[in-house]
């Protein structure tokens, strides 16, 4: 199976992980056993800038049975196939295993509640075809097969698959509607925050007000692009942090008993039906 992309400009192992949705350690294991070229040239180093425009192709290899362990965790399925799942996750779950998070996690979850999963994201990522922060709630697609990995994968580079988040926010909206158009990177300052930053990449966020309150604003929030924190990051840029966040907020915020950000809607496109799909799930801080 094979996938295949544009280059953006960055690192070959960067453009991986960012536009196939693998970790960085996976793609450069992909690029040293070969398995990876550039405009029809096979490449040897992750490190490697391919200039903007470039064809990049992965050729998956087969996946060896996965290290994580399937776990009876308690997980709301809303729809699945022989090719997809859908699922709500839960505020404090970690989405995959990683070091400090070894069990407990959505995966875990996964592995127990259905019956197979992609490997395109590695032994410790089965099935995972994009992210929710661990204290964000809501709605994931999971691959049950590599061809749906590949094809909802490149749904998510094109910018075709459509995502609304609910999220409770700081302070008076000015407007009933607005447009954040900022680039986002790493922060200079703290490797663990994201941050506005004219040389990061480009990032767009949409959102509309919902209920404004005396202190707070429920918003409904569509992003457009899916960069790291995006609506955390842009939400703050703008003077309205989401409530409960504790790496963007600040210490003059209202309390919350978790992160005010919930994945409310998703819609796609089948990877064997070509049916478009749309899926919503009630958020419990929105009253709906």
């Amino acid at each position: 199976m094979k996938l295949e992309f544009l280059a953006e400009g960055n690192r070959l192992d960067v453009e991986m992980a960012q536009q196939a949705d693998m970790t960085r350690s996976r793609a450069a294991a992909l690029i040293r056993e070969g398995c990876v070229s550039v405009n029809g040239k096979t490449a040897d180093k992750p490190s490697v800038k391919p200039e903007k425009g470039s064809c990049i192709q992965v050729e998956m290899p087969e996946i060896k049975q996965g290290e994580a362990q399937a776990e009876d965790i308690p997980l709301e399925i809303l729809y699945q196939d022989q090719d997809i799942a859908v699922v709500v996750k839960p505020c404090g779950m970690v989405v995959h295993p990683a070091a400090g998070n070894p069990d407990g996690t959505l995966v875990n979850a996964l592995l127990f509640h259905l019956d197979s999963l992609s490997g395109i994201g590695g032994e410790m990522r089965p099935g995972i075809v994009h992210r929710l922060d661990k204290d964000t709630s809501g709605l994931m697609l999971v691959a049950k097969n590599d061809a749906a990995h590949a094809f909802l994968s490149q749904q998510l580079a094109d910018r075709q698959m459509e995502k609304h988040y609910r999220a409770v926010v700081y302070g008076k909206m000015k407007e009933d509607s607005g447009v954040i158009e900022a680039p986002i990177a790493r922060s200079k300052t703290d490797r663990k925050k994201m941050a506005v930053d004219r040389e990061g990449r480009y990032a767009l966020t949409e959102w509309k007000l919902l209920n404004q309150m005396t202190d707070r604003a429920l918003l409904d929030v569509h992003i457009i692009t899916g960069r790291t924190h995006q609506i955390r990051v842009h939400m703050h840029s703008i003077g309205h942090p989401v409530l409960g966040d504790v790496i963007y907020g600040h210490k003059h915020l209202p309390k919350a008993d978790r992160l005010m950000l919930h994945a409310y809607s998703l819609a796609f496109t089948h990877p064997r039906t070509g049916e478009r799909m749309q899926f919503t799930a009630p958020c419990e801080f929105s009253g709906e």
